[in-house]
């Protein structure tokens, strides 16, 4: 154990063999002991060092050098009486092993440093100074020498005092130097081959300029071609600007870069919307409404109200209002299927001078639909409205939307929250697609939407809009449409020329009467193209000069047997049976209540996928009835010892609503009395405890569905009268109505007078 003067060295390590200069006075010693110092704290493993020359620093600074020795341990440290530090230091010098341990490492530590020197470009001295190192542990130390080395990596070293465990540390160290120096070069050789590459490119791209100019080619570039294009759309200053900022992002990347197509497909999206094109609007209610009687048989309510829509438009034209106030109103069509309520957007777009665009909205679930995709997305496209706007051409075109009543919802957002920007008419001279990022005014577009039911529509959205329903088409109604446009359409579909099949009209009321009883004209329309097809069979097979005149019996032959029959006289043949009339979803329907009753206590059963409220009436039924049992002249004995049923066929067929309250009571009342329903009475209303008959919805569509099941008498709630008025003024001429206030006065029209024997 020597006692030796303790320097610390802040961040620095001395290795044996390696002299430094330390400014610093050190009296007589011969010896002192350098350890390296981190943060305050010295390591127990340093270098006794030999004391030599002492000199003078610039400003008067003692110092001294010192050569390194080799490795000690600290032990216990004594302060002197002037504060100096001294240690008790353990001398451990390198003991050389025998060669079979560390030959092999040393070579491989000598080749692997001999590449890190060539990477870093060595100039031979270094490589030279390694070779006269001979023994292992002064290959090691020979680290400190490296500055690229981190002082933990060199302290562990240091501290590592076994030698062939230190030559192992060391050629860790110089494996993970030669790591580094590799992948440095790798990325240096990568960078600038990609810098070679852009700039060869941009050469060619140069010649190429130059040789065009030189050939005189007509040939514009893609910028140029995309620089005529913004400027013949004339955009709007802001979407300009966007452009040209896409444009000129294009133009320094270059074509062949991965994003160019991308910018491309925006650029082209972009210059396709007709920012400056517009139809000429015309505004002539009168011309409206000759358009429309020319396409559509029927539907007077919906053409009244379309007409004065446009005669609105006119004035506030014609007065230049401010179109600040925002006063439009958004169109719904809601009725059945097959009611002409697609044809109808079509015949507004042709009476007003716009293009058509239909979007059909069933089924969609993104929001994206409606606003677009943003650009960050693989395969981005803009939302329905901007492709609309340009498959239309313009910027005011009358788009439909179809189905709105069929919009769903899901994960990937809402499309009915984004529509309620699209019809809002102070919010859609703003929108903004997601794809295109820029701002769309939507003001000057007629937006048109359908629905079937309008249950299914969010409040929110229905709140913005103006509902029309189409409730159906009569019989007449029906045969004008067939005649003036489903025959001649399926007819031409056929091959079959105009004059040379005659349909008459009493042809077609059978096909409507007997093989397609719906509110609208869809189902006619297939049943006509069977017809067209037999038709066109048979002249193929034997071509005949006189035209062929479809009677009863070649309808018949050609459409198979009957489908619909008149059947409420045949149901209702015996007593506990009424007729309901209804509104479904594909539009008034007439249903039949059958009771019947059995011993047993009074319990009530009901069957035919009646929904709660159905359920609920019936049961409300029963109670009436039992309530006035003394004034239906039905003894309270034989409903108390009477289970009933009550069934509304067809029982595959899910049904409910709040209209067959009085139906269900005059049934239970015809069985208990065993007085029949008049067979050409229908009815709708609903009841309450105390007998009183309450409004419904959907009369005209229920009256229509009566009238074209033969029915020609409809009781209904008093409160109900006023809507007769819709009702065509052939089918209130045909039919007799009885408005009802209450169950007394519903049985006193519904029931026949004779009465049966009470069923014991």
């Amino acid at each position: 154990m020597k006692r030796l003067r303790l320097v610390g060295l802040d961040n620095v390590v001395l290795f044996p063999g390696m002299d430094v200069t330390l400014p610093m006075s050190v009296g007589d010693d011969e010896q002192v002991f350098v350890v390296p110092n981190h943060d305050g704290e010295y390591a127990k493993v340093g270098v006794i060092t030999r004391v030599g020359e002492k000199v003078r620093l610039p400003g008067n600074v003692d110092a001294v050098s010192v050569s390194g020795l080799h490795r000690g341990v600290a032990g216990k440290a004594v302060s002197d009486t002037d504060g100096t530090l001294f240690v008790e230091v353990e001398e451990r010098p390198d003991e050389t092993p025998p060669p079979a341990r560390w030959a092999d490492l040393m070579r491989e530590y000598r080749a692997t440093v001999g590449e890190v020197l060539e990477l870093r470009g060595d100039d031979g001295r270094a490589a030279a100074f390694l070779r006269g190192i001979e023994q292992p542990g002064a290959l090691a130390d020979a680290i400190g020498f490296a500055p690229d080395v981190s002082f933990e990596k060199r302290l562990r070293v240091l501290q590592t005092l076994d030698v062939v465990e230190r030559l192992k540390v060391g050629l860790e160290i110089q494996r993970e130097r030669l790591a580094e120096l590799q992948l440095r070069k790798r990325i240096r050789e990568d960078v600038e081959s990609g810098a070679q590459k852009h700039q060869r490119e941009y050469l060619l791209r140069q010649q190429m300029d130059a040789i065009r100019k030189e050939l005189g080619s007509d040939e514009a570039s893609i910028v140029d071609e995309y620089r005529k294009k913004i400027d013949e759309a004339d955009m709007p200053e802001t979407v300009r600007e966007q452009a040209e900022r896409e444009l000129g992002r294009f133009e320094r990347m270059g074509e062949q870069n991965a994003e160019s197509s991308m910018i491309r497909s925006y650029l082209d999206w972009l210059v396709a919307v007709p920012w400056s094109k517009r139809s000429e609007e015309k505004l002539d209610p009168e011309h409206a409404r000759a358009i429309l009687d020319e396409d559509h048989a029927g539907l007077e309510d919906v053409k009244r109200r379309i007409t004065d829509a446009i005669a609105v438009r006119k004035l506030r034209r014609d007065r230049e209002l401010d179109d600040d106030e925002r006063s439009g109103v958004i169109l719904t069509l809601a009725g059945p299927p097959g009611t002409g309520k697609t044809s109808i957007g079509k015949s507004v777009a042709r009476a007003m001078g716009r293009e058509f665009v239909r979007m059909s909205l069933g089924g969609v679930r993104d929001e994206a639909e409606i606003r677009g995709h943003r650009r960050t997305y693989i395969g981005a496209m803009p939302g329905r409205l901007v492709r609309a706007l340009r498959d239309a051409g313009t910027m005011n075109p009358v788009i439909l939307l179809d189905e709105v009543d069929k919009v769903g919802a899901d994960w990937r957002g809402d499309p009915s929250a984004a529509l309620l920007e699209v019809l809002d008419p102070a919010q859609n001279h703003s929108f903004r697609d997601h794809y295109l990022d820029v701002e769309i005014d939507l003001s000057e577009v007629l937006f048109l939407a359908t629905a079937n039911v309008l249950e299914s529509i969010p409040p929110p959205l229905l709140d913005r809009m103006e509902v029309i329903k189409f409730d159906g088409y009569t019989r007449d109604e029906k045969v004008a449409i067939a005649e003036r446009h489903l025959w001649p359409r399926q007819a031409r579909t056929n091959g079959l020329r105009y004059d040379e099949v005659v349909v008459p009209q009493e042809s077609l009321r059978l096909v409507i009467d007997e093989y397609s009883r719906e509110a609208g004209v869809r189902q006619l329309e297939r049943e006509l193209g069977t017809l067209a097809r037999k038709t066109a069979t048979r002249i193929a097979s034997d071509p005949s000069p006189a035209p062929i005149v479809l009677g009863e019996d070649e309808v018949r032959e050609a459409l198979g047997r009957q489908k619909f029959f008149q059947e409420a006289a045949m149901r209702t043949v015996v007593p506990g049976v009424a007729t309901g009339l209804a509104v479904t979803g594909t539009g008034g329907d007439v249903l039949f209540v059958e009771v019947a009753g059995m011993d047993g206590k009074g319990v009530l059963s009901i069957t035919g996928q009646l929904g709660d409220v159905m359920k609920e009436s019936a049961q409300l039924a029963l109670a009436w009835v039992r309530s006035r049992a003394p004034f239906l002249d039905v003894p309270s004995e034989v409903l108390g010892a009477r289970d009933f049923h009550v069934h509304v066929p067809a029982g595959a067929i899910p049904k409910d609503g709040p209209s067959a309250g009085i139906t269900l009571a005059t049934a239970l009342v015809s069985w208990l009395t065993q007085r029949k329903v008049k067979p050409d009475v229908g009815m709708t209303g609903e009841v309450t405890l105390q007998g009183r008959v309450l409004p419904i919805g959907g009369l005209k569509q229920k009256v229509l569905a009566a009238h074209a099941a033969g029915l020609r008498q409809v009781v209904l709630p008093k409160r109900n009268e006023a809507d007769l008025k819709d009702v065509p003024e052939d089918v209130r001429s045909a039919m007799r109505f009885h408005p009802v206030e209450t169950m007394d006065e519903v049985l006193e029209v519904a029931l026949e007078s004779q009465s049966g024997a009470l069923a014991a």
